[in-house]
């Protein structure tokens, strides 16, 4: 089971009668790039009460808990773990009716270097391509007064030094953010009344571990034990130790401090919700599994709330033993596939999306400031590479702004644009930081927040593209725009699948609603030169590519392209994320042409990973078509803990998967046009739910759906419920 708060996220179980659970904690990383787990920890109870039949393992999700209860060995036992939500402390209590023993025993797999060979690196930043040999440099672990000390610290040379070589900005070097040095990941685990009682080798599944055991001084019916977590860049670990001391929370406070985290769950659940058939006594209902794991899912993002870093797509903070995903990767559990470091946006952004719906703007804000960091490093690209502004994100970037290293390729032509990936898949794919900028902007539409400190990042993200497509021009010919005084957007990429192409439509979308939607900034935060400069932008937007197949109109990925790379569906992303075409929208025939006749939209069709086949269905008011996906995407996973999906085309737990699953689900409930609140534009028949969710125009929307009629509806601000349609009973609106 997965359970965390703040940023740390832990996955707990029962094994023998031993509880065991993995530490995770955002930012982690280590020289090579890999998101280390801080470790493992065990705890044997003796006489043991968790060997019988008499066994209860629970997640209490209204408080963000684990409790696991026992009778056996006489003994009956009630163990409750959970974390801090606003201190990176987990707890560990245990209440037994007789005295016990507890042996808490802290597991730690890097306990020498290790050398990660061949497709153990898909877990750092080197992949398939490493320069050098790979090395997993050691942790240090040691007693203290009443536990143990347990750190990575990284190493003066990193990824980020070989990349800046690799990628020819020495000159900048200086200048550019480096997240990896003086890096420092680790903690304290330290017991009431338990003392340091050695150490032992052992081995858990596939990898070689060292273990220090903590001890209780005696036999007693309650035992507590805390892990306290710290990721800082540190120059002298004296610092980093005083302040992962101070994080430390007294015995004597655990009661106050559990009782606020529980506020905050409780918070957390009564801001969004969605319970498909809620009276439902059969539990083995698909509907009712859609609605708890959309719960359950959210539940693990919320577990990464307040981390530096955001929620990675391939496995959050909730990966594990790999060779239980794929048999032959006998990894340690450091491993997740596509990196730890490396950011993928076209995946990231189905993480995050869905938050605004959810009203989770604060867990929103760690995937902005990624962003954020490294904006002028992203900027420094633009400059030394083609001297001109904006800032430059590329496809797979590692966090620190840079192109990934192995996607980058070590084996370039020699007079290859430096600033260019050299690679098939990825080549000229700039855009999925816009999308990123449009939530920065939908956070104050749909929940108040201020953005004027996301407006720089935005107007350098829209400004490469102007000059860098002006750029590329003038190296073509001597005219920067074509005959309708348009820019042309060549070479470019749609998502990873149409490739070298010219003007493609995720650019032209995306490029489209950003803008407009700078421009409808009020006064106070746009002033009149950058009002100008965008409206001057906009016009120099070309229109969105259509063609005609078969005698159907519909939406095309790009004007023209050279080859397909992946299976991705582009065309329809004037859909989703744009919001260009859909229910209530203008000619919305166009893009159901597209979903039902375009012969590349068919053929890539699944349920699977990222693919948001849901979505399009959703947005485009196909009900049938869309409860037949959510119904696949968001099914139990095929694993013990049911939103634990993947791997997907990435890894377990699969996190875009999840996202993609919620952000279907809602669009089915909830969907907004100018100032309409559209509900139930693809509702299924048969599905009663209990909802609440999040509108544009700060608005929140809760009701209750029975046997198709809304028999309850609450709106806030009141005077926005002259603007729902309930669409269960407009059944010509524009279908």
């Amino acid at each position: 089971m997965p359970v965390g708060a703040g940023d740390i996220g832990l996955n707990v179980w029962v094994e023998n009668g031993d509880v065991l659970f993995y530490l995770g904690k955002s930012g982690a990383f280590d020289e090579n790039n890999t998101l280390l787990k801080l470790g493992r920890v065990r705890l044997n109870i003796s006489p043991n009460p968790f060997q019988g039949v008499t066994f209860r393992q629970e997640l209490l999700l209204e408080k963000g808990q684990v409790v696991i209860a026992g009778q056996s060995n006489g003994v009956k036992a009630e163990l409750l773990l959970w974390v801090d939500v606003h201190a990176p402390n987990v707890h560990v209590e245990l209440k037994t009716d007789k005295k016990v023993e507890l042996v808490a025993t802290y597991e730690n797999w890097r306990y020498k270097d290790l050398y990660p060979q061949k497709k153990e690196n898909n877990a750092n930043s080197w992949k398939w391509a490493p320069p050098k040999p790979v090395v997993t440099h050691r942790d240090s672990i040691s007693a203290i007064s009443n536990g143990l000390l347990f750190f990575h610290q990284n190493k003066p040379e990193t990824a980020f030094d070989i990349v800046v070589g690799q990628q020819k900005l020495e000159s900048v070097k200086d200048s550019l953010f480096n997240p990896l040095y003086p890096l420092i990941s680790g903690g304290i685990l330290r017991g009431q009344h338990m003392l340091f009682d050695g150490y032992h080798h052992g081995r858990y599944l596939d990898t070689d571990f060292m273990g220090w055991r903590l001890k209780s001084k005696k036999a007693s019916t309650i035992h507590r034990l805390q892990a306290t977590l710290l990721v800082r860049q540190a120059a002298e670990l004296t610092d980093w130790k005083k302040e992962v001391e101070q994080q430390v929370e007294a015995w004597s406070t655990l009661r106050q401090v559990k009782q606020k985290a529980e506020k905050w769950w409780s918070n957390f659940w009564s801001r969004s919700y969605i319970a498909i058939n809620p009276s439902a006594e059969n539990t083995t209902d698909a509907a009712w599994q859609v609605g708890r794991n959309y719960q359950l899912f959210r539940y693990m993002l919320a577990c990464n709330a307040y981390g530096e870093y955001p929620t990675k797509f391939n496995g959050g903070l909730f990966t594990y033993d790999p060779s239980r995903v794929e048999s032959s990767f006998t990894f340690t559990p450091d491993f997740r596939n596509w990196g730890g470091g490396t950011h993928t946006a076209q995946n990231q952004r189905l993480v995050y999306w869905p938050m605004l719906k959810s009203g989770d703007f604060d867990m929103m804000e760690a995937q902005f400031k990624f962003y954020q960091r490294i904006q002028r490093n992203a900027e420094w690209r633009s400059k030394v590479y083609w001297g001109h502004a904006g800032a430059s994100f590329t496809e797979q970037l590692e966090n620190f702004g840079l192109p990934n290293p192995a996607e980058y390729n070590w084996k370039r032509p020699q007079d290859f644009d430096p600033g260019l990936e050299y690679n098939a898949w990825l080549e000229y794919q700039w855009d999925t930081v816009l999308e990123f900028c449009m939530m920065m902007l939908e956070t104050h539409n749909y929940g108040g927040q201020s953005i004027k400190g996301y407006l720089p990042f935005v107007e350098s993200c829209i400004r490469f593209f102007d000059e860098h497509y002006q750029y590329r021009a003038r190296q073509r010919g001597s005219k920067i725009l074509d005959q309708d005084g348009h820019l042309v957007f060549y070479p470019g990429s749609s998502a990873e699948t149409y490739k070298m192409a010219y003007n493609a439509s995720t650019t032209i979308a995306a490029l489209q609603q950003v803008t407009k939607r700078m421009l409808a900034l009020p006064a106070q935060d746009l002033e009149e030169k950058q009002r100008a400069y965008f409206e001057s932008f906009l016009k120099k937007i070309p229109p969105l590519p259509t063609r005609t197949l078969d005698g159907k109109a519909m939406l095309a990925p790009a004007q023209v392209w050279a080859r397909i790379n992946n299976t991705e569906a582009p065309q329809l992303y004037p859909v989703f994320p744009w919001g260009i075409y859909g229910v209530g929208l203008p000619n919305i025939e166009l893009a159901r042409n597209t979903y039902w006749h375009d012969p590349d939209v068919q053929k890539f069709r699944s349920h699977v990973g990222w693919k948001q086949d849901n979505i399009f269905a959703a947005r485009l008011g196909l009900t049938v078509e869309a409860k037949r996906l959510t119904l696949l995407k968001l099914c139990n996973a095929d694993r013990r803990f049911p939103t634990f999906w993947g791997p997907g085309f990435d890894w377990v737990p699969d996190h875009n998967w999840g996202g993609s699953g919620m952000i279907g689900l809602q669009e089915m409930l909830l969907q907004t046009v100018d100032s309409q609140i559209l509900l139930f534009p693809a509702w299924p028949e048969g599905w009663d739910v209990d909802f609440k969710l999040h509108a544009g125009r700060q608005t929140t929307v809760s009701g209750k759906l029975r046997n198709g009629k809304l028999i309850e509806l609450q709106v806030f601000p009141v005077e926005r419920k002259s603007d729902v349609v309930n669409m269960l009973e407009e059944k010509e609106y524009n279908m």
